[in-house]
């Protein structure tokens, strides 16, 4: 019985360290962990204006299991046969290779909300389209619904979202440029200039509620610069749309098809204020998401210094606003327009409240 015992602990040693060695593994990425048409994808998200997105570096140990969802969504990687007629002209596997998208998803990668406030349009889905492909995942164009007519537009220069196969400490620079024009339906048109810097800066073990995995952490660090163009009554002028600069920490593994952790900041005078944390899931039963919630909600002008501008979906009751640590700063009756001129210069929430629903958008006070 002695000599079982050794035996058994020698097993269990030796697991240990299969383990350990397993965590140490430096993974790379290729086309197959990443979603394509068809695909379904469920994520939960969550608030914590203090969660950690600074540590990385090799051999890292990250901990993210006490992370509770507030809501969840599941993500649809629609195929580009359902795109539509006009769209599939452009996306489809007629379009020059460059340009055949994999698959278009509900997006908030342009500014939308302002957008529509500015014209006077609806604020309906926006669709990115994409490709994957052995070297890359990149974005090629957008459909916007408006009025229930679909305008599926190109992007001019074609931005890299992922370089791969992508391993540690491997990095990367792309530029995006699209045009939308919006005539016949409204003398209009939307640019957007993005650039992106990307670097794996990070690989180890990572929990989350969904389990432990070896991962890659990637930083993308995202400028942009959009402005639109509006014809008033004859006379045309361009206005600049405020971006701020965006960071995006993502943690991926094999074969989950979107990152195991995704926190976003918006960069404000130098300092970094989390606007969003989504991560992979099972099913909690709570499909009401943010993102859902964040195309009904407008603000604008956005940074402002003195008024901002409410215009959300629905009868809303109440207001709060609070700082980047979630501290209480005021509170009142909803309106349209709320004064914020003797706010402090920086980064705020505000959270629109009815009986069974609430709504909450980031907002900079210049």
């Amino acid at each position: 019985m002695p000599h079982l015992t050794d035996h058994m602990r020698t097993l269990a040693f030796i697991g240990l360290l299969f383990i350990i060695l397993k965590g140490n593994t430096q993974i790379s990425l290729t086309s197959s962990d990443f979603a394509t048409g068809g695909d379904t994808v469920r994520m939960s998200q969550t608030n914590d204006p203090s969660i950690d997105f600074a540590t990385t570096g090799p051999n890292q140990t990250w901990d993210y299991s006490t992370l509770v969802a507030t809501s969840q969504v599941l993500k649809d990687f629609t195929p580009m046969t359902e795109a539509g007629t006009l769209a599939l002209f452009l996306f489809g596997p007629f379009a020059s290779p460059s340009y055949q998208g994999s698959y278009f998803i509900n997006s908030s990668s342009i500014p939308l909300d302002q957008i529509a406030q500015l014209l006077g349009l609806p604020i309906e889905p926006f669709d990115q389209v994409s490709r994957v492909s052995s070297t890359g995942v990149t974005s090629i164009g957008n459909i916007l619904t408006t009025g229930g007519t679909n305008i599926p537009v190109k992007s001019d220069t074609i931005e890299m979202r992922y370089e791969l196969p992508l391993s540690y400490n491997q990095n990367y620079f792309s530029r995006g440029y699209t045009n939308l024009d919006l005539n016949p339906i409204q003398n209009a048109q939307w640019i957007q200039h993005r650039s992106r810097a990307a670097e794996v800066d990070g690989y180890g073990i990572i929990t989350t509620p969904l389990g432990t995995f070896n991962a890659l952490r990637i930083h993308h660090l995202i400028l942009e610069t959009d402005s639109l163009y509006i014809d008033f009554n004859g006379f045309g002028t361009w206005i600049p749309i405020p971006v701020p600069a965006v960071h995006e920490y993502e943690w991926w593994t094999n074969g989950q098809k979107e990152p195991l952790l995704r926190i976003s900041t918006s960069e404000f005078g130098g300092n970094e204020t989390v606007t969003a944390i989504e991560y992979r899931d099972i099913y909690r039963g709570m499909d009401a998401g943010i993102l859902e919630n964040d195309l009904k909600m407008v603000l604008y002008p956005n940074p402002t210094a003195d008024m901002l501008f409410i215009l959300a979906d629905g009868i809303w009751e109440q207001y709060d606003i609070r700082d980047a640590s979630g501290k209480l700063i005021s509170t009142g009756q909803y309106s349209q327009w709320i004064d914020i001129v003797d706010l402090s210069k920086g980064s705020y929430f505000i959270t629109l409240y009815r009986e069974s629903n609430k709504n909450t958008k980031l907002f900079i006070k210049e």
